[in-house]
Parts: C-alpha cells; structure tokens; sequence
C-alpha cells in the first residue's frame, strides 16, 4: 500500500514556507542595519567620544576625522543628544531652528549673518550646558539659523575657542579646561 503524496495544502509544507520566509525577513532586515551602522560609522566615527587626561592632567577628547575629511562626533546641548561638526569658521555653536524648538532654548533676534549660503536672518540664544565627551561648557553663545538643514549643529568657536586644538593627520585633539 502506497501512502497519497504530499499535497500543498500540507499543514508541515505551510508552516515550513512561512518559516522560511520569516528567516528571510529577519535575515533581511539585520543586514540592512548591518549596513546602516557601518554608513553611520563613516559618517559620524565617533558615536561615543571619551575624555582622557594627559600626562600632566589635562583633559582632552580625540576625535577621528569621518570619510568626507570632516570631524563629526556625537555630544550633547542641555542634555539633549545632538551630533555635532567640529567648524572652526563659525563664530558661534549654530542650530537649525527645529531643534532649537525641541531644545526650548529662549531665542531674541541676533540679526543678519554671512553663511556658506549666503546672508541669512538669525536668532541667538545661550546653551547652559554643551558637552563633548566629558568636555563641558556652560553659557555657551548659539546661533540659531531658521534656514539652516538637517539635524546636525555646528560646533563653532563659542565653544571651541575655550580649547586648544591639535591636528594630527586624521586626528583632532580638543584639550582644556572648559569652566564658565
């Protein structure tokens, strides 16, 4: 006696399928955040900058150059996690409006400012607290520029001119003592 052969309506065929399909899915969507993190990482290398103290006691954070040749690292303003670009040619630490409305910092009018995008209106405003790293800076002078895109803050010379700068090769080194 011959036993009938499998249908397709096999209840073990239909569950083995979906598995199947199930395991491509999830194999799909870890590779998929495989590469996200690695583009993030060559974007911004430096998700969790650390500071460490020189021979002589001095704080400083390195920061490792991304693959756009622009020093990008992960900080925070009033502690509120922001991915800040190191940009010595801006005066002031400079936000994109959005953020500084989910920031909720007090802006007045700060006028007219010359930017790589031309003349634009901008507000200013004073960040009680912007950290790098353990780097901490307190009544810091912002920028806030309705125009200016994406999420990222310019991390300008309000803040960093309270430091001193060394680059090595593809290397930033920001060491001091920040205070008031």
């Amino acid at each position: 006696m011959r036993d009938p052969a499998p249908s397709r309506d096999d209840f073990p065929s239909r569950v083995g399928r979906a598995m199947l399909f199930g395991a491509w899915i999830v194999g799909l969507a870890l590779l998929a955040m495989l590469f996200d993190r690695l583009f993030e990482r060559q974007e911004n290398p430096n998700p969790s900058p650390v500071m460490t103290r020189t021979l002589e006691g001095v704080p400083q954070v390195v920061l490792e150059r991304n693959r756009a040749g622009h020093f990008v690292a992960t900080g925070a303003i009033n502690g509120v996690p922001v991915r800040f670009l190191v940009d010595t040619g801006a005066t002031d630490v400079a936000l994109p409006l959005p953020l500084a409305r989910r920031l909720d910092l007090p802006m007045r009018p700060g006028g007219m400012s010359v930017t790589a995008n031309g003349t634009v209106r901008t507000w200013q405003a004073r960040l009680d607290r912007v950290e790098l790293g353990g780097l901490v800076a307190t009544k810091v002078r912002a920028s806030v520029l309705p125009n200016m895109p994406g999420e990222d803050v310019l991390l300008g010379m309000s803040y960093l001119r309270r430091l001193e700068m060394i680059q090595r090769g593809d290397q930033l080194i920001l060491r001091g003592h920040l205070g008031e």
